[in-house]
């Protein structure tokens, strides 16, 4: 079977809840959570995890955390994808090094060391201004300052930790998306599940605190009373607007 175009793979993804009694390639799974990587990422963090389940009694208990929604019950694997806010020292580490070493020969030109300078503030000091917090008090005082500095000039807003748990969730969910639109262009079926016991897919998959689970996400092969219905989608005129 040849892979779907970008444009196809689009259009037969669904929301797919019931699945065919039909096993999947673990392997081919995994190539598309390699595509999800690769997904855009706010300041190329990448504070994400994803677990693929394929162990019976994981996916049993996952199924019950789901409530045993169909798509759930009938999956065939099951992906859990996370988001890790709390290794963005760690991420932001990583970004550094792979940077200066990027940058790190000698007699650079001068807007290449304008690079590796601009890299070095962003990185060791912007994200953990941007990051950094204390029980919300102080992404409470610098909201206050960057409201304050706003009434002069632009200036990013979003500084509390309220709002970086936003950013991070965001970032998940374009690498979700990623992962289902590759497994639609291999005929492999998904559904986002956002109705699950948080807690419970936390402990099942013994996460760590810093955790938070952004969705689940049920794969296999779609029955053929899979999907629900006809797709439905609000006309393209109203939710879309030409600024020219």
């Amino acid at each position: 079977m040849n892979e779907k175009t970008v444009s196809e793979a689009i259009a037969y993804r669904r929301a797919v809840r019931i699945y065919k009694d039909e096993p999947i390639n673990t392997d081919k799974v995994k190539n598309c959570l390699r595509n999800a990587t690769l997904a855009a990422t706010s300041s190329n963090l990448q504070l994400w995890e994803f677990y693929q389940v394929t162990n019976p009694d994981k996916l049993k208990a996952l199924s019950v955390a789901c409530f045993d929604q169909n798509a759930a019950k009938t999956a065939q694997q099951l992906v859990v994808v996370v988001t890790r806010k709390d290794l963005w020292p760690k991420r932001a580490r990583a970004n550094l090094d792979f940077l200066n070493e990027a940058l790190g020969k000698p007699d650079l030109p001068e807007h290449l060391l304008k690079r590796k300078k601009m890299v070095n503030n962003y990185y060791g000091k912007l994200i953990p201004i941007t990051y950094s917090d204390f029980f919300g008090i102080f992404g409470w005082i610098k909201y206050l300052i960057f409201w304050t500095l706003g009434l002069f000039r632009p200036i990013y807003r979003q500084v509390r930790s309220s709002d970086m748990r936003i950013v991070a969730h965001k970032s998940a969910g374009l690498a979700a998306q990623n992962f289902m639109i590759s497994m639609a262009a291999i005929g492999y079926d998904t559904c986002p599940m956002e109705g699950s016991d948080t807690l419970r897919i936390k402990r099942i998959l013994r996460l760590p605190r810093g955790s938070e689970i952004n969705m689940v996400i049920g794969c296999g092969i779609r029955d053929n009373k899979g999907v629900y219905g006809p797709r439905f989608r609000i006309p393209f005129e109203e939710v879309y607007r030409l600024v020219d």
